[in-house]
Parts: structure tokens; sequence; C-alpha cells
């Protein structure tokens, strides 16, 4: 076997192993320190004892919340109005996959925690492809995202868990990302149901009547403007806190 058909080979052969399910540290490089947000997180999270765990990527990550981060995206009112008076936990770190969350669940974010609520949002960075990292298809992604319930449900198997749809990314409805979290969101839905998850689709209301994304709603086509927070604090608010509605 000559050199180009071993290179061949091993391409393949990395391939069809499928990183979403494989627990990793940081990948890329972003505005904060992921480290040093991971220390964050196991010095306070027995603190703040929360009632509400949030799990995602940038997009939760600059919500707000605790650990407090300079990156914060909005005002904080869509915040404060669905989380405003509980005791959560932020478990957002920009540019993470599902492979990053279990890392993290796996070294100690979740450990000795007892929420009664916890909203999973992650998936979108897995369609990218980087120096560091290929994109995952998408049963590869609803894989990893069953791994994540199934760490959730280890640490804390009373938790009620809200499994997120990947929000709408890029302006075209025909962007082939578009199409692809069309897709994970399919499986996801599936998931949910196999799973006994709560699967909460809030796409449809970010778009405008042609399907493109309107940057009122998402700034770079990807992250939350606060008119694009106030859409996932309204559709959270009806299943956390009823009541206040």
């Amino acid at each position: 076997m000559n050199r180009t058909e071993a290179e061949g080979n091993k391409s393949m052969k990395t391939h069809t192993v499928n990183t979403a399910v494989i627990p990793a540290t940081k990948l890329e490089e972003d505005s904060y320190d992921w480290w040093e947000r991971h220390e964050q997180v196991l010095r306070i999270k027995h603190e703040i004892n929360p009632e509400i765990v949030l799990i995602g990527d940038s997009i939760t990550h600059f919500w707000g919340g605790l650990p407090v981060t300079a990156s914060q995206h909005g005002t904080g009112q869509a915040w404060e109005s669905v989380f405003g008076g509980r005791r959560v936990l932020n478990l957002g770190f920009g540019w993470d996959r599902t492979q990053n969350v279990l890392w993290r669940l796996d070294n100690g974010q979740f450990e000795g925690l007892s929420p009664e609520w916890v909203v999973i949002n992650i998936g979108t960075n897995n369609t990218s492809d980087t120096e560091n990292a290929r994109s995952s298809t998408a049963e590869e992604v609803r894989d990893g995202v069953r791994e994540v319930v199934e760490r959730v449900r280890q640490h804390a198997p009373a938790a009620k868990i809200i499994l997120m749809a990947v929000f709408p990314r890029e302006e075209s409805p025909e962007d082939p990302r578009r199409k692809l979290i069309g897709r994970m969101n399919e499986l996801y839905a599936e998931l949910a149901a196999e799973l006994g998850l709560l699967f909460l689709d809030i796409g449809p209301s970010m778009l405008a009547e042609d399907g493109t994304l309107p940057r009122e709603i998402a700034f770079d086509t990807c992250h939350l403007t606060e008119q694009g927070y106030q859409l996932w604090a309204d559709a959270l608010r009806k299943v956390i806190a009823p009541e206040s509605n």
C-alpha cells in the first residue's frame, strides 16, 4: 500500500468514528477562557444550589446568569422575565459541541446537583467544519445528545429535561446548514419522545414569513439579540413558570 492509499484509508477510518459522543476539552478559541469558566462552575455550583441548569454553547453562555460572562448579548430583560428570582446555573460554553458538554459533565460540573429543570440547547456547533473538529451528521449529533441526557439522568434522575430544537441558522432557508439543522431537529423530536423529554421548538417563531432569519432575531444569523432571547424566554416561561403567564 502506498502513502496516498494509506492516508485515504486513515481518513475513511476517522470518519467512521462518531466524534460527537467522545468527550473532548476545549477545541476552539473564543472571547473567553474556557478553562477558567469550567473552574468557576466548580467553585460556585453548590453555593447556587440551582433549581434550573442550562446546558449549551455560546447562545446559552451569552444570555446571562452565573457564572457571569463579559460577553453577554442583549439587555438581560429576557433573562429576568423567565429566571428572575430563581437559582440558575448557566453551563453554556462558547463554541462547545456535544463532545465538549460530555467532558464537562464527566468532570464535575453536574456532580452533586439536583435541579428541578434542565434545559439542553446543544448541537449547532457540531454543524461546523474547523481545523480542530469536523462537522457531524444529524444522526451523530442525535447520538451525542442522547449521551448528554444519560449523563444528566445519572446525576439528577428526578430532573425534568427540556430539549431545545437547534435554532435556525444562516439567513436563507435553502442554506445547507439550515437543512442539516432541520434534519437534526426531526431526530431530536424522536429522541425526546423515546426518552420522555419535553421537546421545545421555537424555530418557526424566529423566522420571517419567507423563511429567512432576520438579524433583529439573530444579529449574525446565529447568535440571538434581546428580541431573540425574549422568544426563548417566553417559550420557557410557559413550561417552567406557567402560573406567571
